[in-house]
């Protein structure tokens, strides 16, 4: 390749605009890999937490134990913040009967409060994939207009220069204008990818926390006393299978 082609070429002659798209494609890049890094990880942690929940609580002998065996050391597990929310759920109504939730049936009350714990935890885990998608949705259109952009400028060099318009003086400029969308579907395609896989997997989380807080309302509404002032009270906790 002749040295008046190539990328560095191709930085030195465009103008402020083309170099603006080619930044933002580079920010985009990178701000796309940090959030696919992050959500990736956190994803893992909240597949070793649904095991966790299913391996270890279930088999504990009191609630209070069940929920130290719910780890939190790699950050918010939502399997024990539902667990802790639905304790607190049940005591509360239990000490205010005389407030206007009194009147709600155990059973309701206790549903509402983990539902609103599995949405919050939803919330949590898409948190950031909005950023994916964007980037996905839109890096084509802006290395599209990088291209364009660069195009438009190779012509008009073009057609200012006193020479004919050969097909190898026109190609190295329109190749390296090309280049741009090239730029944007490699930003894109990783975003994309990724978009759906995680959706995927928090999809699949929620699934097991879904059962999760089935499980806990069964145990709850079935008497079992819960919170600091009666845990000498709390009937151990039934394995899988003892409805």
């Amino acid at each position: 390749m002749q040295e008046s082609h190539g990328l560095l070429a191709m930085w030195s002659q465009t103008d402020a605009l083309g170099k603006g798209v080619a930044l933002t494609l580079l920010g985009m890049s990178i701000v796309s890999w940090c959030v696919i890094v992050v959500k990736a990880w956190r994803l893992m942690q909240l597949r070793r937490m649904a095991a966790q929940a299913v391996r270890d609580f279930w088999h504990a002998h009191t609630f209070r134990e069940g929920v130290a065996l719910l780890s939190s050391e790699h950050g918010n597990n939502p399997f024990r913040t539902l667990a802790e929310e639905g304790a607190e759920a049940v005591q509360h109504h239990t000490d205010n009967q005389d407030d206007l939730h009194g009147a709600l049936n155990i059973s309701d009350w206790v549903t509402s409060n983990l539902r609103r714990g599995i949405a919050d935890a939803g919330q949590n885990m898409q948190s950031g994939l909005t950023v994916l998608a964007s980037i996905g949705s839109t890096a084509p259109f802006v290395g599209l207009l990088g291209t364009v952009w660069g195009i438009y400028h190779a012509l008009i060099g073009l057609a200012g220069s006193s020479s004919a318009a050969t097909l190898d003086k026109v190609a190295g400029p329109v190749g390296e204008a090309l280049i741009m969308t090239a730029f944007g579907l490699i930003v894109a395609i990783p975003a994309v990818l990724a978009y759906n896989a995680l959706v995927r997997g928090n999809k699949a989380v929620l699934a097991h926390l879904d059962r999760f807080a089935h499980d806990l309302h069964a145990y709850f509404v079935t008497g079992a006393r819960v919170g600091a002032r009666h845990e000498g009270n709390v009937r151990k906790l039934a394995v899988p299978g003892e409805k």
